[in-house]
């Protein structure tokens, strides 16, 4: 009796377990939480001396999140794909010494792009350098550090282009900072 018992019940939990019923509704839209990537044009450091320049962000920056800046190094001589240089940049002397640097920082309110330079009143950052310059500004969304333990993995965001590909962002539609 107690084979027949057995018996019945696995026949019994495998035709229930292959049944199909309908497919329920789909769930309500999520809260997708989507990276942005901003571009501010026309930017102008002084030659001279050390400078810098504050943009507000018009969208808020939460605690977790990860902001990243590319400036524009013109087209590529063999693709004429863009080249974005990630910052901070330096560039220097021939001896090797620092010359100057592009640099950034953030808060949840703004970012702040500046140069930093070494004898800039003797010799002066060449103005293709410092007039008109191009930035992009990536804000990746992050986890509050405070609510999570958790660590994130490493990922390369030297390269423009392999961050708008991981964090699938359209930037072909990019929100300009004034």
């Amino acid at each position: 009796m107690k084979k027949i018992l057995t018996l019945f019940a696995v026949v019994g939990l495998i035709a229930f377990t292959s049944c199909e019923g309908p497919e329920g509704p789909p769930g309500p839209p999520g809260d997708a939480i989507v990276a942005d990537v901003f571009e501010i044009e026309n930017v102008n450091f002084s030659a001279t001396a050390n400078s810098e320049n504050y943009f507000n962000f018009r969208k808020q920056i939460y605690l977790g999140d990860v902001v990243l800046v590319y400036r524009y190094g013109g087209p590529d001589p063999k693709t004429g794909r863009d080249i974005w240089v990630p910052l901070p940049e330096s560039h220097y002397y021939n001896d090797g010494g620092l010359y100057f640097a592009y640099k950034f920082d953030f808060t949840q309110d703004n970012v702040r792009l500046y140069t930093e330079g070494f004898g800039l009143n003797t010799n002066p950052i060449p103005p293709d350098l410092v007039v008109k310059q191009i930035f992009r500004i990536v804000v990746v969304p992050g986890l509050d550090p405070i609510i999570t333990a958790k660590s994130v993995n490493k990922f390369d965001s030297s390269n423009y282009y392999n961050v708008i590909e991981k964090y699938n962002i359209d930037d072909s539609n990019i929100k300009k900072l004034n």
